[in-house]
C-alpha cells in the first residue's frame, strides 16, 4: 500500500518537519485576526487589511526570492525561512508581554510570514523533486496533502482551546516554536546537497524573475492548470467570509455549529489524499486532472442554498466535504505534474511564480466578493462565485500534454556521504 512505502529518511525527515510546521499553523491558524480584535481591538477595515495587505506584500517581497533560491542550496533556503517565521512570530508575545504589540506590528509580520513561505514552499519543492524517486512523487506529494489537511481538522480547535486556557498569544507562540522545530528537522537530515550549477553571469538577471511566469504560460499543460487553479483557488477562498457572515450573523449558527462545519469535513482530505495514487495508476494522470479537476468545481453553488438549522449545517458540511474530497485527490496530481513538467533549474521560479499569482488571486477575488456582498447580500455573492467556478473546467487541458521533461531534470543533486 501506498501508505506504507517508504521514501527513505531524507523523505522521512522532511515529511516530520512539514507536519510540525504544519500543525503549528494550524493550531496558529486566524490568529493574527483574532489578535488584533482581542488585544488591539482592532475595525473590520482593519482585520481586513490584515487579512489582505500582509499576504499581498509578502508576495511582492518574494518576487525577487525566487531566482535566488533557485541558484543556492535548497535546505539552507529552508532552515533560513523557518528561522525567519520563528523569529518575527516572536516578536508578537514579547511585544505583548511589555505591553507594546501594535497594528504596524502584525501587518510586518503577516508580510515576513508570507514572504518566507512562499520562498520556503520554492525551496521545498525543489528539495522533494531532488530527494525522492520520480516514480514517488506522487506519493510524497498525496503524504504531504495529508497532513495538511489532519492539521486543519485538528489544530483550530485546539488554538481556539489555547486561547481560552492560556490567552490570545498562545496559539501564535506554538506557531512560531514549530517553526523552530521544522528548521531543526530539516538540519538533521543528511546527506551534502550539491551547489547549483548557473551558466552565465553569477548576478540575478531582471529577465529572471519572470522566468517561472514564462515557463507556466508557454507549457501548454501547465498554462491551462495554472489559469485554472488561480480561477478555482481564487473563487473558494473568497467565498470563506462571506460564508461565516451568512452562517453566524444572517442565520444565527452557534459558533461551535460554525466551527465544525469547518472542521468536520476536512476527515475529507485524508480521504481523497490517500486515493490519489490508487485512482492515477487506474485511470491515468491526465484523466484524474480532467475529471477530478471538473467535480472539484460543481459543489461550491450548493452552499447558496444553506438554511438555518441542522439542515443547514448538514448541508454546509456535505458540500466541503464533496469539496475538500476532490481537492485532496486533485492537488497531489497537479503538484507532482508541475514537477515532472519544470526543469531542475527553474523549479524555484516556478513555484514562486504560481503561489505569487495565488496569493494576487485569491486577495483580488477575495475584495471583488466583499464588495458585491456590501453592494447585495452575502449569499448573493457566495451565488455568483458558485456560477463563475462552474466554468473553470473550461481551463483544463483538453488533451494530454508533453511528456513529462527527461535527462538532467531527474537526476538526484543529494550525495550520499
Amino acid at each position: 500500500m501506498a501508505a506504507r512505502r517508504s521514501l527513505g529518511r531524507q523523505f522521512g525527515w522532511l515529511w516530520a518537519a512539514y507536519a510540525v510546521s504544519a500543525y503549528g499553523s494550524g493550531l496558529g491558524f486566524g490568529a493574527l485576526p483574532l489578535i488584533a480584535v482581542l488585544v488591539l481591538h482592532a475595525t473590520p477595515a482593519q482585520v481586513s487589511a490584515l487579512a489582505a495587505a500582509g499576504p499581498a506584500v509578502g508576495a511582492l517581497v518574494a518576487l525577487p526570492l525566487g531566482p535566488f533560491v533557485e541558484f543556492h542550496r535548497k535546505r539552507p533556503v529552508m532552515i533560513a525561512m523557518d528561522l525567519a517565521r520563528f523569529a518575527v512570530i516572536l516578536t508578537i508575545p514579547i511585544a505583548y508581554a511589555f505591553g507594546r504589540l501594535t497594528f504596524v506590528q502584525l501587518l510586518v509580520v503577516s508580510a515576513v510570514v508570507a514572504a518566507a513561505k512562499i520562498a520556503f514552499n520554492a525551496a521545498g519543492g525543489a528539495y522533494l523533486k531532488a530527494t525522492v524517486r520520480p516514480d514517488d512523487l506522487l506519493v510524497a506529494n498525496a503524504r504531504f496533502e495529508s497532513t495538511t489537511w489532519s492539521s486543519v481538522a485538528v489544530g483550530p480547535p485546539l488554538g481556539g482551546a489555547a486561547v481560552g486556557l492560556f490567552g490570545p498569544v498562545a496559539p501564535i507562540v506554538a506557531d512560531g516554536l514549530s517553526y523552530l522545530l521544522s528548521a531543526l528537522g530539516i538540519t538533521a537530515i543528511r546527506g551534502r546537497e550539491a551547489h547549483p550549477q548557473r551558466a552565465g553571469r553569477p548576478r540575478v538577471r531582471a529577465g529572471e524573475l519572470l522566468d517561472g511566469w514564462r515557463h507556466l504560460l508557454t507549457h501548454p499543460g501547465l498554462r491551462a492548470l495554472y489559469l485554472n487553479q488561480l480561477l478555482v483557488s481564487g473563487l473558494i477562498m473568497a467565498t470563506e467570509p462571506l460564508l461565516a457572515v451568512l452562517l453566524l450573523s444572517e442565520l444565527d449558527f452557534p459558533p461551535w455549529q460554525y466551527g465544525l462545519a469547518f472542521a468536520a469535513p476536512c476527515v475529507g482530505g485524508l480521504i481523497g489524499s490517500r486515493l490519489a495514487r490508487r485512482v492515477v495508476a487506474r485511470y491515468g494522470q491526465h484523466r484524474v486532472l480532467r475529471t477530478v479537476g471538473t467535480l472539484r468545481a460543481i459543489w461550491l453553488i450548493g452552499l447558496a442554498f444553506v438554511q438555518p438549522g441542522i439542515a443547514g449545517l448538514a448541508t454546509v458540511i456535505a458540500v466541503e466535504l464533496a469539496i475538500i474530497i476532490g481537492m485532496s485527490l486533485y492537488n497531489p496530481v497537479l503538484a507532482t505534474y508541475r514537477l515532472e513538467h519544470t526543469t531542475e533549474d527553474r523549479i524555484a521560479r516556478t513555484l514562486s511564480a504560481w503561489s505569487i499569482s495565488s496569493s494576487a488571486a485569491i486577495a483580488i477575488l477575495g475584495a471583488l466578493g466583499g464588495l458585491l456582498a456590501e453592494a447585495t447580500s452575502p449569499r448573493t455573492a457566495i451565488t455568483v462565485a458558485g456560477l463563475f467556478i462552474l466554468a473553470s473546467p473550461l481551463l483544463l487541458p483538453r488533451r494530454r500534454g508533453p511528456e513529462a521533461v527527461p535527462g538532467r531534470a531527474l537526476e538526484p543533486r543529494l550525495r550520499a556521504r
